[in-house]
């Protein structure tokens, strides 16, 4: 974790995906408004993963809203990290808290939510969601806007 914007390691480089989400670097900057309640939304709506048991690929629609203090995540290290899934096995809800986790402890937020809407499985859709507490008071949260899995319909 970079806390420091002149030590980002990735923003304005040619960096090579990483190979894990273990080896993955999620990078912070400085807030410009740390004294301003405001939402940050970011959506990934080409996660993969693989399946821990078949090696199969894993898509997901992530939604990712938080309410930052000191801190906001670096977007271009976020694409990074995502993108060290791609040959990550893991169960969906694995996926989704361990992303969810890792942005908490980059970002230290005021308040995180993620939404992983994952296509179906062996026929059934899985919906993970995360939530560090209560919306703050007075935040504007739209909704995200993932339907719910309907098929061909």
């Amino acid at each position: 974790m970079t806390t420091d914007a002149s030590r980002l390691t990735q923003l304005g480089q040619a960096v090579a995906a990483p190979d894990s989400p273990e080896t993955a670097v999620l990078e912070r900057v400085p807030n410009p408004q740390p004294d301003t309640l405001y939402g940050v939304r970011f959506t990934a709506p080409e996660f993969t993963s693989l399946c821990p048991v078949t090696g199969q690929p894993d898509f997901a629609h992530l939604v990712i809203d938080y309410a930052p203090k000191a801190w906001l995540v670096e977007s271009k290290s976020l694409k990074l990290y995502l993108q060290s899934f791609r040959n990550h096995g893991a169960f969906h809800e694995d996926c989704t808290v361990a992303i969810a986790k890792k942005f908490a402890a980059t970002a230290e937020p005021l308040w995180l939510r993620i939404g992983g809407y994952w296509y179906p499985r062996g026929g059934i859709p899985i919906d993970v969601f995360y939530q560090t507490g209560p919306v703050p008071q007075g935040l504007w949260l739209p909704d995200q806007g993932v339907p719910t899995y309907r098929g061909r319909g």
